[in-house]
């Protein structure tokens, strides 16, 4: 059997594309390397440690409630640090950038940095416990 095959894309919907393309462009600190219509939904793909992550809006968007992980789907999306030292660093960045976190958090598996987008999807860093 081959191996499994290593996560390319994560595409996030979005209810506002101009102001989740400015806070992931602030978020990220770099611009999009895709930004197009595509038809059936318009997307915005950043390129981050080799894995695409997009934002999509869809004209026919069923609902605007905020995002909840307490629904059946996406639970949150997590961007790996090396250490907890690069945590403190996220922790600062993010508020430079007047986004509220919960504070760094530490469990016995690893650490995380928890915080969220526009439309309430949930974000973290996290860095595994290290030897």
């Amino acid at each position: 059997m081959v191996d499994f095959p290593a996560l390319t894309h994560v595409a996030l919907t979005v209810s506002d594309l101009e102001r989740s393309r400015a806070w992931y462009g602030g978020l990220f600190g770099s611009d999009p390397v895709l930004d197009e219509d595509a038809g059936a939904f318009h997307h915005v793909v950043w390129l981050i440690g080799g894995t695409l992550l997009g934002i999509h809006e869809h004209p026919g968007l069923e609902s605007s409630e905020p995002f909840s992980e307490l629904r059946p789907g996406l639970d949150h999306v997590a961007f790996g640090c090396a250490s907890r030292s690069d945590l403190e660093d996220w922790e600062a960045r993010l508020g430079e950038l007047g986004v509220t976190t919960s504070g760094i958090v530490d469990a016995p598996y690893g650490s995380g940095l928890s915080f969220r987008d526009p439309d309430n999807i949930a974000l973290e860093f996290f860095a595994p416990r290290g030897p």
